[in-house]
């Protein structure tokens, strides 16, 4: 009778309590290409965007020589991680998976080195997020804009507030974070991907076009010219930090090497992934940076989408800014699925009786889905602190060149190669320790120098000094 009257309702949801765990151990099925799709969709992003002002610091010569050499850097960290996705505790020789960065360096190197470490994963994923809030808003912004512009004259106050865009980004983000986890973001990956390829051809093909136009190629081999000595010093810093944030990856790649099948081996697989996605990434950075700095040399700006006037062609800069924005919404999931995955992950065994734990079925109109209450309430908590500090610090540049300044030497350098030595039992002062060691010594180096002109940015930025 009770159930006669329930269908007699016309309920417009219904809950309904399971007891399915959080779905974390998937069997992995990816292969080089959604290897690939997974890596361009965490990597060309916001970064991109800002490659045409970096080379337009360092110059025709410099500019492209730094973007060359961190992709290499990067890449030695990349084959030197792989290594470790699986590895063997003495005396039994039972092999550990680590699915994640930092469960290798809790594994490898001790809980003080994992604890530094977590601090640093959270606050470099946290970051991302941060970025990506704000580059989506800016992109959103020039959108409406490049409208009014249109409809109303070049010489319409068309200026508009980027809060809002951040919350229209914010609430996309909340709905996309309810996605159980990284296996299950293959498509959205995959459209991110290709999302990244149009709005980067858009960019280039837009500044060449700038350049055929005007005839003549801007820039100079030494880049912007400033009556300070000190000041370029700090822009030359801003870039190389700019450029480091847009090939910092060392956080994704134990998750997606985890989504590879096998055989062939996942870490082979994953060598060979991280080679093309690099090679490709970092080609199509060259042509990105050189291209609006060809078209705008000294007036360069920092957003390459937002300094085409506006004007014509309005719809195809629109259709760019639009890519992107579809683009950082994968984005964003790449990076933050990885940091929901280990806090989940935590509480799941912390506090396995909790009703947070719990799934429920959701009945809303003619659809039904799975909800989980731990899902629900962190990840929307999470996405709502992005916009909070997105909304407190919304420079571009500036947030770029200190996101990747403060975490490229630990994550990218110094912690990939602890973990190679320890787990390869690598000899000190042998020929392969001593480079390596020399590799880390000047990727700090150079990691202070970005770090304190960073500062000197975002501080002046902020408070207008």
């Amino acid at each position: 009778m009770a159930d006669e009257e329930e269908k007699e309702t016309p309920l417009i949801l219904q809950l309904q309590r399971t007891s399915s765990p959080l779905p974390f151990e998937i069997q992995p099925i990816g292969n080089v290409w959604t290897g690939v799709a997974h890596f361009i969709a965490g990597v060309i992003g916001s970064g991109v965007l800002s490659l045409a002002w970096s080379l337009a610091q360092l110059g025709w010569i410099a500019g492209p020589l730094a973007i060359l050499v961190v992709a290499f850097f990067s890449l030695v960290s990349a084959f030197l991680i792989t290594n470790i996705h699986t590895t063997y505790s003495n005396p039994s020789l039972t092999p550990t998976t680590n699915r994640s960065f930092l469960q290798a360096v809790h594994t490898i190197l001790g809980y003080k080195n994992g604890f530094i470490c977590g601090c640093l994963v959270y606050f470099s994923l946290f970051k991302t997020g941060v970025v990506y809030v704000i580059t989506a808003a800016i992109c959103m912004r020039a959108i409406r804009q490049s409208n009014c512009y249109h409809q109303q004259g070049h010489e319409a106050a068309c200026e508009y507030d980027n809060r809002y865009f951040m919350l229209v980004f914010g609430i996309a983000q909340i709905v996309a974070s309810q996605i159980p986890n990284i296996f299950h973001t293959k498509w959205l990956s995959i459209i991110a991907a290709i999302m990244s390829f149009t709005y980067s051809s858009i960019g280039i093909g837009l500044g060449l076009a700038q350049v055929v136009g005007q005839g003549t190629i801007k820039g100079s081999i030494h880049g912007v010219s400033t009556a300070n000595p000190t000041q370029k010093a700090w822009l030359v810093a801003q870039a190389i930090g700019d450029i480091a944030f847009s090939l910092n990856f060392s956080l994704i790649l134990l998750e997606i090497q985890s989504t590879l099948k096998s055989p062939p081996s996942q870490k082979e697989t994953m060598k060979t992934t991280s080679t093309i996605a690099v090679c490709i990434t970092t080609a199509f950075y060259i042509c990105c940076g050189a291209s609006g700095y060809a078209a705008f040399g000294d007036m360069t700006p920092g957003n390459l989408l937002t300094g085409f006037g506006f004007y014509e062609p309005y719809w195809l800069v629109d259709f760019g800014n639009a890519c992107i924005v579809v683009h950082l919404v994968g984005g964003y999931q790449i990076y933050s699925q990885t940091l929901f995955g280990i806090v989940e992950r935590w509480y799941v065994v912390k506090f396995p009786e909790s009703v947070f734990v719990e799934s429920f079925k959701v009945w809303l109109l003619a659809f039904d889905f799975r909800v989980n209450l731990l899902r629900l309430c962190f990840r929307s908590a999470y996405v709502v602190s992005t916009m909070g500090v997105a909304m407190l610090f919304p420079y571009f540049n500036e947030v770029l060149a200190f996101s990747g300044s403060i975490i490229y030497w630990p994550l990218t350098i110094y912690f990939p190669v602890e973990m190679y030595f320890v787990h390869k039992r690598i000899v000190p002062w042998t020929g392969k320790w001593i480079v390596l060691r020399m590799y880390s010594i000047f990727s700090f180096i150079v990691t202070i120098f970005v770090l304190v002109g960073s500062l000197e940015g975002l501080i002046a930025k902020r408070f207008g000094s």
